[in-house]
């Protein structure tokens, strides 16, 4: 009897570096491809927000990056199957009807958190119904789970410095790319073909790329290896990566990993070797290390889910007591469509709402927001970037949503962002404010972080009106107005100082004559 893998793409869609298609092209006579747009990650309602799961944004970015692996798998002699249903329904359906004419196996790659393992134990249950064999592998990660100087996942750090240092100080190391299988097999002959749905499918009519977004790439492997080749190679951008990684303009002051990583089209492991690659070729050992930190991350966030399970998603987050949060619908609308009043927080949201990215400083300046000065229920937050952003992992997104909140992984107690100050700090002319907040355009750069703290005179000058134009804050932090106060002294004793030298010029000029 002739075999046959059933191979589920889930958060690995990509040929490269990817274990399970070797697996299957290595041991099988016909090789059915599968992908399921899944109700429950795409369409289902989220919380108590009415959010759907996945919305256009991160849709669009994930119809590209499947139209890519069908593609790819098209010009080596096979070819993907999309369904709009469950896995366990997808994968049942095709045991039954192969059942009897081929020795039939399943594969796929683990997931760490619930609602992912909850499919893996039905996967698992039909194949014992069925007297199945199921093949399991671990590709997400930078490092495999295996290989971590710890005996079980209980065992995992809380704290991200542990796990950096015991790493670093063990010599651990990144397994070895693995390379996609020489030979592709097909499906099984007379297997019909599916259409790949598209944004219209779901409801959508569009999702245009907003002409002020700074995430203008395709979804797909094949863009994001280009990305990654053009990025470290071409544009020779590992070197700045440190000192523009907190950036919150343009596309290529941050790498864009994340959204490739995010649904496993581009491997962790590819860019890591890619950076090594690039150090040798540069001759300097660690030109890459603060891009594979943030990789490290990424890891660590995944590990924590695994530690931790469904209380990454309690209210309390990995605490033990209860944790008490507002849940004012009115000030949380206000904050998700970037109407506070504070022009930094509203700023990012309304970039997020129009394009489905924000950098990583502003995510966290506008989570420390809701949760530390707003007071909300940080789930609120969380289901509002699962919904939206392109790159949403679910690990990493609900890790640092409780990180923020005060709840999860910081060492470092009631961690709270002063929003005046990081404007300052990270847009100290309001570039980034005026483009999403067109509003405050003819403000200067000494209000544009407060515009509640400038006179009269000069909102009317620049055409603002408070309550009408641009909303009065929610709320005003005290700390707010003394970084204002504190940056005016500043600014003033430097006037004096420069003056004080201009004077001082001009009276030994004069005695020189």
């Amino acid at each position: 009897m002739k075999r046959l893998a059933i191979v589920l793409f889930r958060y690995d869609l990509r040929l490269h570096d990817n274990e399970l298609l070797v697996w299957a092209h290595a041991n099988h006579d016909y090789v059915i491809h599968t992908y399921c747009f899944d109700p429950r990650q795409i369409t289902d309602k989220t919380y108590k927000c009415d959010l759907v799961k996945c919305d256009k944004y991160r849709l669009k970015f994930l119809i590209e990056t499947i139209e890519d692996l069908n593609i790819s798998l098209v010009n080596r002699g096979s070819d993907l199957h999309t369904y709009r249903d469950t896995p366990e329904n997808v994968l049942g359906q095709l045991v039954q009807q192969f059942k009897g004419q081929y020795e039939i196996s399943i594969g796929y790659h683990q997931e760490a958190t619930k609602e992912e393992t909850d499919v893996e134990k039905a996967i698992q249950q039909l194949a014992k119904d069925n007297n199945l064999h199921v093949k399991e592998f671990w590709t997400s990660t930078l490092y495999h789970p295996d290989d971590l100087p710890y005996n079980n996942p209980k065992a995992f750090p809380d704290v991200f410095t542990q796990l950096r240092v015991a790493l670093e100080k063990q010599h651990v190391q990144v397994r070895r790319l693995v390379n996609p299988p020489n030979a592709f097999k097909s499906s099984p002959d007379g297997f019909p073909k599916t259409t790949i749905p598209s944004l219209l499918d779901f409801g959508y009519t569009n999702a245009t790329l907003h002409s002020n977004s700074v995430f203008i790439l395709k979804g797909g492997e094949s863009s994001g290896l280009a990305h990654l080749h053009s990025y470290i190679w071409e544009k020779n951008l590992v070197q700045s990566y440190k000192q523009t990684r907190n950036s919150l303009t343009g596309p290529e002051n941050t790498t864009k990993f994340s959204a490739w990583l995010a649904n496993g089209s581009l491997s962790p492991r590819q860019i890591f070797f890619e950076l090594k690659n690039y150090e040798n070729h540069q001759g300097q050992r660690d030109a890459g290390y603060w891009i594979i930190f943030e990789l490290l991350w990424r890891d660590f966030f995944k590990f924590i889910a695994m530690k931790y399970g469904t209380r990454l998603f309690y209210s309390r987050g990995l605490r033990q007591e209860p944790y008490v949060w507002k849940h004012d619908i009115k000030e949380y609308e206000a904050w998700k469509t970037g109407n506070t009043g504070i022009p930094f927080v509203d700023a990012n949201m309304r970039e997020i709402m129009a394009t489905g990215w924000m950098s990583n400083r502003g995510r966290q300046n506008v989570a420390s927001f809701l949760t530390k000065d707003l007071g909300i229920d940080w789930r609120y937050g969380a289901v509002w970037f699962e919904s939206i952003l392109i790159d949403h992992d679910v690990c990493s997104n609900y890790g640092n949503w409780i990180y923020v909140a005060g709840i999860g992984n910081d060492p470092r107690e009631n961690r709270h962002f002063n929003m005046v100050k990081q404007g300052f700090d990270y847009d100290p002319d309001g570039v980034f404010i005026r483009t999403w907040c067109p509003e405050l355009a003819q403000l200067s750069n000494e209000y544009i972080q407060t515009p509640w703290l400038a006179p009269t005179h000069v909102l009317a000058e620049a055409g603002i009106e408070l309550g009408v134009n641009y909303p009065r804050p929610m709320l005003v932090v005290p700390q707010w107005n003394q970084q204002f106060k504190n940056r005016r002294t500043a600014t003033q004793n430097q006037h004096h100082t420069q003056q004080r030298g201009i004077n001082f010029y001009f009276r030994n000029h004069d005695k020189r004559q």
